[in-house]
């Protein structure tokens, strides 16, 4: 855990390094792929995602914690609009009790788009996640909640069995809102791809946080050849997120030693945890020559 004062300055810890399991890998790959990384002693956590349309992140976070015995497992992201704070909580809770010290919990906004589309999309995203995240954690601390909020609505709930170690929670944002959002009521800050460690610096800013709050920053990771071939339409998508130009976008790719020095360069700007998302049908070959090169 990294411990920041205001502005998110570094002042002890240690650095962290996750690996992701990309979305558009088969679900029947996810416990091989846990066991795998297991048996990397460098590597700290395994990050599964819940997009809409390919995985479940609650699903997909038990099937890995089942697999491994030392890596902590890390949601990123449970959108709010999908998931009641209640039943979020009792699954999350379930995880926590299972496998003690193990689980980060991410919860975002969900894409605009695909919440539209499912039909959940919230007339006020930022009071949504807020409400959400401070249910979950009051409700995960053993607390009983009544909350009558603009979009989450709780009278008189508790967990029957919360967790005796209660899992951090933390806020997958983007915005300046959101990412003050997170600063108040969040553990810790999960950026998307494609951040640079200047953006770092600036949304450690935005964050503000008080004490403890755990930075997590997603980059894609790719070590080969073609670097341009490989990984141009990701640039691309990536930049089109992010609203940024493509020469803005960063990741750790080209070779062993490229790629390092850009995981420690977000390190170096104040990310205590990067998780590489490695490109391409064989990730751990990526994953294995970047612990060379670190």
């Amino acid at each position: 855990m990294i411990h920041r004062s205001r502005g998110g300055r570094l002042l002890e810890g240690s650095m962290r390094l996750g690996v992701i399991f990309d979305r558009d890998l088969p679900p029947e790959r996810l416990t091989p792929f846990a066991e795998a990384l297991d048996g990397l002693p460098a590597v700290d956590d395994l990050w599964v995602v819940e997009d809409l349309g390919w995985t479940g992140g609650i699903s997909s976070a038990a099937t890995a914690l089942a697999a491994t015995s030392r890596l902590r497992v890390g949601i990123g992201i449970t959108p709010a609009p999908l998931r009641n704070p209640m039943l979020l909580a009792m699954e999350l809770a379930n995880l926590a009790r299972l496998h003690p010290g193990r689980l980060a919990a991410g919860i975002g906004h969900g894409v605009p788009a695909w919440m539209a589309q499912a039909g959940v999309a919230a007339p006020s995203p930022l009071a949504l996640l807020e409400e959400t995240i401070t249910a979950v954690r009051a409700l995960l601390r053993g607390e009983t909640v009544t909350l009558h909020g603009t979009s989450v609505h709780l009278d008189g709930l508790s967990l029957v069995h919360p967790p005796q170690e209660v899992p951090p929670v933390l806020a997958g944002v983007l915005g300046p809102r959101s990412l003050a959002l997170s600063g108040r009521v969040a553990q810790g800050t999960i950026l998307p791809e494609g951040f640079g460690p200047k953006r770092i610096g600036a949304a450690l800013e935005r964050i503000g946080a008080i004490g403890e709050h755990e930075l997590v920053t997603f980059t894609h990771l790719y070590i080969g050849d073609d670097v341009a071939g490989a990984t141009g339409p990701i640039v691309a998508d990536t930049a089109q997120f992010l609203k940024v130009t493509p020469e803005e976008v960063t990741l750790a790719a080209g070779t062993a030693e490229e790629a390092a020095a850009q995981v420690k360069g977000l390190w170096a700007a104040g990310a205590g945890t990067v998780a590489v998302r490695p490109i391409g049908s064989d990730p751990l070959s990526h994953v294995n020559r970047l612990l060379s090169a670190l």
